[in-house]
């Protein structure tokens, strides 16, 4: 038989599957219930950079990884190996670490006040590298190295995502004080913050994209997670001098704290157990266009108690 017998009445079949439950997830209360819960976790995260430094609440994002271990372990029946539990512990430690030793920050009163922070030299020297890093990436190395290595769609995501934090931080304060009398939507650099925002969140996401397909998102989690959070800890430092006033010890005991959460992250996501491939599966293929046959065909394992060389 040739090759257009087999080839073409599958791809007909892939195509009508893609058609056919594309959107059942839809009907599923379980992903309503996920996607409910998602939005109002994104929506706590918002509050959160309104309240506190974004050096406290980024790094503190790992502890979502764990929450989606564990239920991954209950809800979906992935186990959790040893090391990926002192991985959790990890991220536990750490994080408490950061937190006890996490700095006060002092709230802008207006966005002109947040606009004069963004505009400071340094932090402008800052937005120029990152500027520039970006235009090098998506310019020269990704049409090179993109598909190969994963450093460049994440180093695009990294850096702007940085910039990305903190303007939902100005955003957030700029809600807070309109919702407290103060309104702040007349001031451009407002809708110039919001601007800046779309437009950071655009890019990242169309670049982590491009990365969890072209490489395993069990190597992209890790990898991006450190490179934001580094990232966003070094734009909030610049920019809302975090650590202005804490001695040397307390940053240090931060670092490591940061340090520990990262490790925390790596070991959970290297431990990942491989889903168990199953031993059977189903063809199905076209007859005529408005027909369809099914059978079951059973995959022949080869193992060493089995197979005997003729």
């Amino acid at each position: 038989m040739d090759s257009e017998h087999h080839e073409t009445p599958f791809g007909c079949q892939m195509e009508a599957l893609r058609g056919v439950g594309g959107y059942t997830y839809l009907l599923e209360p379980l992903w309503w219930a996920g996607m409910i819960t998602m939005i109002i976790g994104e929506i706590a995260n918002f509050v959160a950079y309104i309240y506190a430094p974004a050096v406290l609440v980024t790094p503190l994002g790992a502890l979502s990884i764990i929450v989606s271990a564990v239920l991954a372990h209950f809800l979906l029946k992935e186990r959790l190996q040893k090391m990926g539990v002192v991985g959790c512990l990890s991220c536990i430690v750490g994080s408490v670490i950061i937190v006890i030793h996490a700095p006060q920050e002092h709230t802008p009163d207006s966005v002109e006040e947040i606009w004069d922070l963004a505009t400071q030299p340094a932090f402008l020297v800052y937005i120029a590298a990152i500027a520039s890093l970006v235009l090098a990436l998506m310019l020269y190395f990704e049409p090179r190295y993109g598909h190969v290595n994963i450093l460049v769609y994440l180093g695009i995501c990294s850096l702007m995502g940085s910039l990305t934090v903190m303007s939902i931080k100005a955003i957030g304060i700029a809600i807070r004080l309109t919702l407290e009398g103060i309104s702040q939507v007349a001031y451009p650099q407002t809708w110039l913050f919001v601007t800046v925002a779309v437009v950071c969140v655009i890019t990242q996401l169309n670049y982590l994209n491009k990365a969890l397909d072209t490489f395993n998102a069990a190597l992209v989690s890790p990898v991006y997670y450190a490179m934001f959070t580094t990232l966003t800890i070094i734009a909030s430092a610049i920019m809302f001098k975090d650590w202005s006033g804490q001695n040397a010890s307390t940053i240090v005991s931060e670092l490591c704290g940061f340090i520990t959460v990262l490790s925390g992250t790596i070991i959970l996501h290297s431990t990942r157990e491989q889903q168990p491939v199953s031993s059977q599966g189903s063809v199905a293929w076209y007859i005529s266009g408005d027909s369809m046959k099914s059978i079951e065909e059973h995959l022949i394992t080869i193992s060493n108690s089995h197979y005997t060389e003729e």
